[in-house]
């Protein structure tokens, strides 16, 4: 299963939905959000891609009320979580946390497979050493905003545990 990591959106609907274009061009099945979303409308704008979206809130939280309730509308294909979330996708552990810092003491504790964060804006991927003598993934795609720095998202592979940074390409004009 491939799948599109994004965090820091913050309500730049046209680069988020061009990299989630393109992630599903590429053969992505769901989208993780790892915050920073702030509107609800913002995820709203996905649904033309018609793909599962796991989402939490961040510390830019904007209307968490409207967002929990977009997660229960009857066409939903938003799941959110709030501050965090413990996920099952393709036989892998997948835990969403927006801060960096607990990210790594998530990844240290080897109860996930991938860890996924933003926050800071800097894309990372790096194999976290964890206490039960394996290795964690910890994922941060950056900012799919372009906010401070380029816009960025990870396509990411489960079955391989493959992951790529890559820039999102300029929005289509309308």
């Amino acid at each position: 299963m491939k799948i599109c990591i994004v965090s820091d959106s913050h309500d730049n609907r046209e680069l988020l939905n061009a990299a989630v274009a393109e992630a599903k061009s590429l053969g992505a099945e769901a989208v993780l959000h790892c915050g920073d979303i702030v509107a609800p409308s913002t995820l709203r704008t996905l649904r033309r891609h018609a793909l599962p979206i796991h989402a939490i809130h961040g510390n830019n939280a904007g209307d968490t009320f409207h967002m929990s309730r977009l997660g229960q509308e009857s066409e939903a294909f938003v799941r959110y979580y709030g501050q965090d979330a413990d996920i099952g996708l393709a036989g892998r552990r997948v835990f969403l946390v927006h801060y960096p810092h607990y990210a790594y003491a998530l990844a240290c504790t080897g109860d996930w497979d991938i860890v996924c964060c933003g926050h800071d804006h800097v894309a990372e991927v790096k194999s976290v050493p964890n206490v039960k003598g394996g290795r964690t993934a910890m994922v941060n795609p950056g900012t799919v905003g372009g906010v401070g720095a380029a816009a960025t998202y990870v396509m990411a592979d489960l079955e391989h545990m493959s992951f790529a940074i890559r820039e999102v390409p300029p929005p289509k004009p309308r």
